[in-house]
């Protein structure tokens, strides 16, 4: 068997600028309207420390790594064995959105970020596993499902 050269892939869904600008504007605003109601210092420490634990969340939420190796795809603490991978497809957005809502199944793994409109669809094939499929947002899906088609026509051969 073969190993595939330099087919490792690794994406971290990493939370957009945008959602930082929107915690900062907020937690400015708390400054402001505690300042004013108990004093500036007072009003300094209660957001600091509030802003500390929602860059928390933020990173938290955001670091999230998405993972194509020789060991299998894993997404987080959940791994996969390439054995038991029944396929990887990129999705569009469309169909991206359709399997996240009427075309669902209940019983699938999902990793799923609101800010992310495309994922890949991971088959599960071990009978043991009760979820059928996992559903992974990505910001690269193609290079994620070439990266896994690489590893998993080496493991058929």
């Amino acid at each position: 068997m073969s190993e595939p050269q330099n087919s490792t892939h690794v994406e971290v869904l990493r939370v957009p600028l945008a959602w930082w600008l929107i915690a900062g504007g907020f937690l400015l605003s708390l400054w402001l309207a505690v300042g004013f109601y108990l004093g500036w210092w007072q009003g300094l420490l209660g957001t600091a420390a509030l802003g500390g634990l929602v860059a928390w969340v933020l990173l938290d939420y955001g670091s999230v790594r998405v993972r194509v190796d020789a060991d299998g795809f894993a997404v987080g603490r959940s791994r996969i064995e390439w054995e038991w991978v029944d396929g990887v497809r990129p999705l569009s957005a469309e169909e991206t959105r359709r399997r996240q809502g009427p075309g669902a199944d209940a019983r699938a793994h999902l990793v799923l970020r609101p800010y992310l409109k495309r994922a890949v669809e991971v088959g599960v094939a071990d009978p043991a596993d009760p979820h059928p499929y996992w559903l992974v947002s990505c910001r690269d899906p193609d290079a994620v499902a070439a990266a896994a088609s690489r590893y998993a026509s080496t493991t058929a051969e």
